[in-house]
């Protein structure tokens, strides 16, 4: 048995093995970005990532009931020339559950927990749908470091109000049965001309999200929209919002300009609610630009 062991595994192999082994883990530790996890400021646990390096730092911000998977066509591109930092907000993705409610100000807490764990100068945040009005409240929290907000697909009409009546018909299907309920909201977001296998994936994942923190959300975005709270915040702001929309939904731009010192809104033709996954290519080159000119007007 000793001499069939060294006829397989010859001496020298015997003395370059514990080398090899060293050189493969460190190869794995060079190339793994594993994500980092820090206490929002209520203390629940905020799940996020970073990629590349380069100023300005861009904050990417997932939308109601989704998570940081679905920047996934932004990252690598992005990374490139900037640091590109992903988040979960607490109750997505995996972040912590522990908050009663889940408000736009808590979820603007977890941004500003992530930038300042990172030590970030100049931050771009840029938020889809729900990810619009968080980053409104994050950009409250931390004004000395945000040169700039890109809502994608959302700040339609800023000013439009919500009847009580409206909200009530609005969250009457979601607090009856989550999952029905979403099964039936979520595609109505997208076009014939989206890619089926993607619909049918983020309406089966948006679908499975925690019902007790998708309806507390939807909940408190809507009734800031009630209240007035949401169009004091955005209308508080001191520095460029720039709107990446779909036309499935028309953006009121004068009407917003109205309401926001300095807004913009580029409107991409022919794609849905999620057109930064719908139609990737198309919409970096338009985020590329807008993010060349934030950081313009910074400078």
């Amino acid at each position: 048995m000793n001499n069939s062991c060294r006829t397989r595994y010859p001496g020298r192999f015997h003395l370059m093995l514990p080398m090899l082994v060293m050189l493969l883990a460190g190869t794995v530790q060079a190339d793994a970005t594993w994500p980092n996890v820090v206490e929002s400021a209520d203390g629940v646990p905020i799940s996020y990532e970073v990629h590349g390096s380069g100023e300005p730092t861009l904050v990417f911000i997932h939308g109601w009931s989704c998570d940081a998977r679905y920047w996934r066509a932004q990252v690598p591109h992005f990374a490139a020339n900037h640091r590109v930092v992903v988040i979960d907000l607490a109750g997505h993705g995996h972040s912590g559950l522990e908050r009663e409610e889940y408000t736009m100000a808590a979820f603007g807490a977890d941004v500003e927990a992530v930038v300042g764990d990172i030590d970030a100068g100049q931050v771009v945040l840029i938020g889809h749908s729900m990810g619009g009005p968080v980053s409104v409240a994050a950009a409250q929290r931390m004004p000395e470091k945000v040169i700039g907000i890109v809502g994608v697909d959302t700040f339609q009409d800023v000013g439009r109000e919500m009847t009580r009546e409206e909200f009530d018909a609005w969250m009457a299907p979601m607090k009856s049965n989550f999952r029905d309920g979403a099964r039936q909201f979520v595609p109505q977001m997208f076009i014939d001309a989206t890619d089926a296998a993607l619909r049918d994936w983020v309406v089966a994942d948006m679908s499975a999200a925690a019902a007790e923190v998708a309806v507390s959300a939807m909940e408190q975005m809507l009734l800031d929209t009630i209240s007035g709270k949401a169009l004091s915040a955005i209308s508080s702001l001191r520095v460029p919002v720039v709107a990446i929309n779909a036309d499935i939904w028309p953006t009121n731009i004068e009407a917003n300009r109205e309401h926001i010192g300095h807004f913009d809104a580029v409107i991409m033709e022919d794609t849905d609610h999620f057109l930064h996954m719908a139609v990737p290519e198309a919409f970096n080159r338009e985020l590329e630009q807008v993010i060349a000119s934030l950081t313009t007007t910074a400078d």
